[in-house]
């Protein structure tokens, strides 16, 4: 997409964010009990631009951390957008392909691009994008527990609040017996799973009991970076994989869908690379009617606003991990805050900028490093 003219930055700088959550959160592979994250704000044009970096503390969800990211941004990212002006986001994707992966720390730049972009034009995100919704569908996303009269209160409360659909994340030793005690409870919710990559393909067999609770899917059950594995699992099991942490660029998607390793894809912009690509990915899912849902990575609201945006094109089919602010912080840093609707929907920024949400005395207490260029 071509801006329109030479947009050129005047200066970045970085926060290290740091917010406790309500309470932990726990998957197959690590426990949270705060969020950090880095912001990116860069300057040009008059303009302000907010992204956001969702890599974690530790390289557990992939390779990256929030201090390599650190060091690619300040190292070659950042004297790499002050280099010169940039005509097109295509002219600055294909000059950052020559840094390899990495692509945490590059989509917290580029999506601080389009929202200096936004404002530019004096669009949404949503109207940029081509996004056909003014409210999406949401879900909530629920962490392992050490017992099921911890979890089922907490299912109880997000169906109270209007959630769309329940997600429970699984792994060995707590994966059927929660999941069937909580389709008894409520046999008509819309129900998921997410095992990130907890699994291996011997436990296919385990795997095909799942199929006895009507799922609308099984997130990542096999390993991250895997498709031919969970191609031989989904024909040996009836409910719907979706992947997450193996697809991380549109070839891979591809190659997943060729192979037949999904039926759902969750896109989300940080793993993949920015918001061009995630709309790239969406597309080549809508070019093979393959439905998409929007991904979360315990976003601040500077994320989740910008998600919201995404999740407003036409094949995001299913609800998104874009819960209310409070479900996760006493306290966003943006204000208003993201709020759930009572019909399970949250509406989609219609205004440009992130950067007139912000509550910045929440900001300025979160913030536990600051870096300017």
């Amino acid at each position: 997409m071509g801006w329109g003219w030479s947009m050129r930055l005047d200066r970045v700088e970085l926060r290290w964010v740091s917010m406790p959550l309500r309470t932990p959160f726990e998957t197959s592979f690590a426990r949270e009990t705060e969020k950090d994250c880095l912001l990116v704000r860069v300057f040009g044009e008059g303009f302000e631009g907010w992204g956001e970096v969702v890599a974690m503390k530790e390289p557990l969800y992939n390779e990256e951390t929030l201090k390599s990211c650190w060091h690619i941004l300040e190292d070659l990212l950042i004297p790499l957008v002050l280099s010169r002006a940039w005509e097109t986001m295509e002219e600055w994707d294909e000059a950052t392909r020559a840094i390899r992966r990495n692509y945490m720390a590059r989509a917290g730049l580029e999506a601080a691009l389009w929202d200096l972009y936004s404002l530019c034009q004096g669009q949404s995100l949503a109207a940029l994008w081509g996004g056909v919704r003014q409210r999406v569908e949401v879900g909530i996303s629920l962490g392992i527990e050490a017992s099921l009269d911890r979890l089922l209160p907490q299912v109880e409360a997000g169906i109270g609040q209007g959630y769309r659909r329940v997600k429970l994340k699984i792994k060995p030793g707590w994966d059927l017996e929660v999941v069937r005690a909580v389709r008894s409870r409520w046999p008509d919710l819309v129900l998921q799973v997410d095992a990130n990559s907890a699994y291996h393909l011997r436990d296919a067999e385990h795997l095909s009991r799942l199929d006895d609770f009507g799922l609308l899917l099984v997130e990542q059950p096999l390993e991250h970076d895997d498709i031919v594995d969970h191609a031989a699992l989904q024909k040996r099991i009836k409910t719907p994989i979706c992947l997450d942490e193996s697809i991380d660029t549109t070839e891979q998607c591809r190659r997943a869908l060729e192979l037949g390793s999904a039926q759902i894809i969750n896109i989300k912009p940080g793993r993949v690379g920015g918001y061009a690509a995630a709309r790239a990915i969406h597309d080549l899912c809508a070019s093979r009617a393959v439905p998409c849902w929007v991904g979360g990575m315990l976003e601040t609201g500077v994320g989740r606003l910008q998600n919201l945006a995404l999740a407003s094109l036409e094949n995001f089919k299913l609800p998104g991990d874009i819960s209310a602010s409070r479900r996760y912080f006493e306290r966003d840093i943006i204000h208003p805050e993201v709020v759930l609707e009572s019909d399970g929907c949250v509406r989609v920024p219609e205004t440009p900028g992130t950067g007139q949400f912000l509550d910045w005395r929440a900001l300025e207490r979160s913030t536990v490093r600051l870096g300017h260029w």
